[in-house]
């Protein structure tokens, strides 16, 4: 008997994106609103920008383009 795996990938989702479509690739792969994952983000960038910022970048760059 064959099983059939759907694989789940992050990918930035250049569909809703605001900036970049990081936060919007999050909030598909978590399935959530894309408010809440940028409302993260934001405070994020507000109590640890030093850890957020190159996180986020590196999100940029490492990610798929995805639908």
């Amino acid at each position: 008997m064959k099983t059939i795996y759907e694989k789940k990938r992050v990918a930035r989702d250049l569909n809703r994106a605001v900036i970049s479509g990081v936060c919007a690739g999050v909030a598909k792969y978590f399935d959530i609103d894309p408010l809440w994952a940028r409302a993260g983000a934001a405070a994020g960038l507000v109590f640890a920008p030093m850890i957020t910022l190159p996180a986020y970048i590196a999100a940029v760059v490492l990610l798929p383009r995805g639908a």
